[in-house]
């Protein structure tokens, strides 16, 4: 009897573990009742000594036969997770999945004979296939669920691409790339070679150009595949860009991806946009430094400038000059790093300011808005200069309350002299805009609000501008939410 043990309660309130390569590598593959039976031990493993850790209990709580439970650690044990210690009385014993990984694992010979046998062939007679290597293609059968005839075809694969006695790293390598892209199947890897045939001619095209007399590798043919479909270039650009980096004496199908990911992280698809953005790159690299001059900011490569945040926004429409006074402007308001520019242009884009001339009718929008607001504080005999807070009272009162500027103005009649003049006129107005009251004649016949404010601090004080730092415009667009 265990000198200290769990107590009932505690198992069941406590947690059972089930490692990540479980679930990864068996659990999908496994039978659900065998899965069912192998979390249930782990389970019970928590309190090895309990009364009803046996078989019989097994099978009762899980409504499975005896039997059952048997051929369900029996596959288990085949799969190298547990070990059956005794038979009778059962006697289970769970394998830490490490462990598993890292052993020797026996196969029955009579499971692979033929596979050796095909396996060897492929070779013909250029080496001969260790014990070793055989047991890392059992492994990798029996982990990632290939079909061995899978295997095979992917062994002929390498084999003749490479023309030599490949080795089976290189081998296994392919096979595991290909098993996580679901490729484990027979049916599988044929179609996946069909799509590679298909595709030779145009791989065999970039051979001629590096000057390579030979057939395209495995990695090659995957490049290719990657270009065309999940890139999206056609062959022309591909080609285009290999006779390129020939030009430089610099080709080879890594140069290639290389130029091609940056293009396609840029979405430059065509040979015209590369060919524009390549006579264009001082320029943007010019207008890089200036930016970042402007903001305050300093890039010893001005690569990373140009790809993620230039041409990211040459993309979406707006000119050289523009961008250069939201710089300056990020710079007034503190805002010292390129992302942070980068969230402000995208206030602008949401306002479609865009270019020069947009920025030149957005801002004569503002300021003559900020006209009208002066209008209003010089005839309620206020001397400052328009501020934020004046802004929204002025949208509020033309846009959400829809009052003209007569009314607007006979308000200011009424407000003048007040001591908070300006808060006089918001509550004359709102008061005119519960009662509907829309004409001057109206707002006569209606009773004045005769409250006055007797505080004198007034809550309409902020940053002045002037007109040529553009703050009027600023303010607007920092209200625009992205």
């Amino acid at each position: 009897m265990s000198f200290c043990k769990y107590s009932t309660e505690f198992v069941a309130s406590s947690k059972t573990e089930i490692d990540n390569i479980f679930i990864n590598d068996y659990l999908p593959f496994a039978d659900p009742m065998h899965v069912k039976v192998y979390v249930y031990g782990l389970y019970k493993c928590n309190d090895s000594s309990a009364f009803d850790n046996t078989l019989e209990a097994f099978a009762k709580h899980l409504n499975l036969s005896e039997e059952d439970i048997l051929s369900a650690y029996e596959y288990w044990q085949e799969e190298g997770l547990v070990q059956m210690l005794k038979t009778s009385p059962i006697q289970i014993r769970y394998i830490p999945l490490n462990n598993v990984l890292s052993a020797n694992k026996l196969y029955k010979s009579e499971k692979y004979s033929t596979f050796n046998q095909q396996a060897q062939e492929i070779f013909e007679g250029k080496r001969e296939i260790s014990k070793t290597e055989y047991g890392e293609y059992y492994d990798f059968l029996e982990r990632f669920h290939v079909e061995q005839e899978a295997l095979l075809m992917i062994i002929k694969y390498c084999v003749d691409s490479k023309r030599s006695a490949v080795g089976y790293n290189y081998i296994l390598t392919v096979a595991k790339n290909w098993a996580n892209e679901g490729i484990t199947t027979t049916q599988a890897v044929e179609e996946r070679l069909q799509a590679f045939e298909q595709k030779d001619s145009q791989v065999q095209e970039v051979l001629k150009i590096i000057g390579a007399k030979r057939l395209a590798y495995v990695e090659e043919r995957a490049l290719m595949e990657k270009w065309l479909n999940d890139f999206g270039f056609n062959l022309d650009v591909i080609l285009f860009i290999a006779k390129s980096l020939k030009k430089k004496g610099k080709v080879s199908f890594e140069r290639i991806d290389n130029l091609l990911t940056k293009y396609f992280e840029m979405k430059l698809f065509s040979i015209m946009e590369i060919e524009t953005f390549e006579k264009d790159k001082q320029s943007l690299y010019s207008l890089a430094k200036e930016i970042n001059k402007a903001i305050g900011v300093y890039y010893e490569s001005l690569d990373t400038v140009v790809e993620n945040y230039i041409l990211k926004w040459f993309n979406l429409g707006f000119d050289q000059s523009v961008l250069l006074d939201i710089a300056y402007y990020c710079f007034k308001k503190s805002i010292r790093t390129l992302e942070g520019m980068d969230k402000t242009i995208a206030k602008f884009y949401k306002l479609g300011v865009l270019s020069s001339q947009a920025l030149k009718e957005y801002m004569d929008g503002i300021l003559s808005i900020d006209d009208n607001i002066k209008v209003v504080l010089t005839s309620l005999g206020i001397s400052r200069n328009v501020n934020y807070i004046d802004r929204e009272n002025y949208k509020t009162w033309k846009e959400n309350w829809a009052i003209s500027d007569e009314l607007i103005s006979h308000a200011c009649s009424l407000a003048k002299g007040k001591d908070n003049p300006i808060k006089y006129l918001s509550r004359v107005l709102a008061d005119w805009h519960d009662k509907g009251i829309k004409t001057i004649e109206e707002a006569k016949n209606t009773s004045a609000i005769v409250e006055t404010v007797k505080s004198n601090n007034s809550n309409f004080t902020g940053r002045s501008y002037t007109r040529e730092e553009l703050n009027a415009l600023f303010q607007s667009i920092d209200e625009v939410e992205i």
